[in-house]
């Protein structure tokens, strides 16, 4: 026999602290697995959203133009509606947001007749010029927000909002 007995406190420790190591184990991992597992897993896709609107009906006049994407936010996913104003500039396609950069209301194009050719916020009487930048004297503080654009098979996609590259 072996001179390196255990005693029974020794044993007893030894053995309700494995014990208490594998509970708490079998507790905390799927909490763990719970918090990590939507930072995991790979995510389909990019961030470009197809719309219905195709490319050869975009004109120099803005159109407003829908899109819904899906939106995941950790467990919870949603369809999330959004539009943009799009328009072409010589061969450049042109999406800005429509929210004015005053208090987040919605801008139309040519929605003050004293002003036809500029987007106009009705909350506050905001203007912007075509190419969204801000009208000095009107409430916004800074231009409409710009989307990524790209084509695909003859129609329009609408990537990330980004700030306006045309003023």
């Amino acid at each position: 026999m072996s001179n390196n007995r255990v005693s029974r406190r020794q044993f007893l420790s030894y053995t309700l602290t494995g014990v208490g190591g594998f509970m708490a184990a079998g507790m905390l991992m799927p909490m763990v697995r719970f918090a990590l597992d939507p930072v995991l897993q790979k995510h389909a896709g990019g961030d470009f959203v197809l719309t219905e609107q195709k490319i050869a009906d975009i004109t120099e006049e803005p159109i407003k133009v829908d899109f819904t994407f899906e939106q995941v936010d950790a467990w919870y996913k949603s369809d999330v509606t959004n539009a943009a104003w799009v328009y072409k500039s010589g061969d450049e396609i042109i999406a800005l947001s429509p929210v004015c950069k005053h208090l987040g209301c919605t801008v139309n194009w040519a929605g003050d007749t004293a002003h036809p050719d500029q987007f106009f916020c009705p909350c506050h009487a905001g203007r912007y010029e075509k190419n969204g930048k801000n009208i000095a004297g009107t409430p916004p503080l800074g231009p409409l927000d710009e989307f990524e654009v790209q084509e695909k098979d003859g129609y329009l996609m609408i990537g990330p909002s980004r700030a306006n590259t045309l003023v």
